[in-house]
């Protein structure tokens, strides 16, 4: 797999304009004054905030705050639109379907999933990060506890993420799936570490500790 040079041009040079901003922090989601553009393929519209869902047929998928606004591919460039179309594909292959947060108040994976399986009606919920970290997670799990964990941003494929909806909606109906089996690259952590801690230092500046989570109407397009 190649490093996305678009993206990487891009964060690099918002990075270094940051860090030369006279010691002033990134700026939080609340600050952006201009509204983010939106990622082809798909619409994500707030509706309100998130509640405590009660059917027992839905996956809760949790996404970060700069998900498919500022951040459209994975870090391998893989579109954020066909991300959430394969997760969606694969919940409702199991005969269930996927309602989606967005989380402002972190951008760390596990807290995210973990938010989203409280909320869920089946107890069941999944985080992804824009660069594509992902967790399946259950509600009555530990925080740094779960289900499954995808830790290799980079070798995450849209097979993978197609089983990543599957197996989360086999763990809704009480089975106990197979965990998905993911590619292994041993270069993919050195080669695309300093990228990721990047990405995440990007993604961290749309935090607001303050906001709450969010439910988005998704249509795609």
């Amino acid at each position: 797999m190649q490093i996305n040079p678009e993206l990487l041009e891009k964060i690099v040079t918002e990075v270094l304009a940051e860090i030369e901003a006279s010691g002033a922090a990134p700026a939080s989601a609340a600050a952006v004054t201009a509204a983010p553009e939106a990622v082809a393929g798909v619409s994500l519209q707030e509706k309100g905030p998130a509640s405590r869902g009660t059917d027992p047929k839905e996956v809760v998928l949790a996404i970060s705050p700069a998900f498919a606004t500022t951040f459209k591919t994975t870090i391998v460039g893989i579109p954020l639109s066909a991300v959430l179309r394969q997760v969606f594909a694969g919940t409702e292959e199991e005969g269930l379907h996927v309602r989606v947060i967005r989380v402002y108040h972190t951008s760390d994976v596990a807290f995210m999933a973990h938010q989203a399986a409280r909320l869920s009606g089946s107890g069941i919920g999944i985080g992804i990060l824009s660069r594509g970290t992902s967790i399946i997670h259950q509600r009555n799990l530990a925080p740094l506890s779960n289900l499954e964990l995808f830790p290799q941003s980079p070798v995450i494929d849209l097979p993978t993420f197609r089983a990543i909806g599957k197996n989360a909606a086999k763990y809704a109906k009480g089975e106990s799936p197979t965990p998905v089996p993911t590619n292994n690259d041993p270069m993919a952590r050195p080669r695309y570490q300093g990228l990721a801690a990047l990405l995440h230092n990007k993604e961290a500046s749309f935090q607001d500790p303050s906001k709450a989570p969010v439910e988005l109407a998704v249509s795609f397009e």
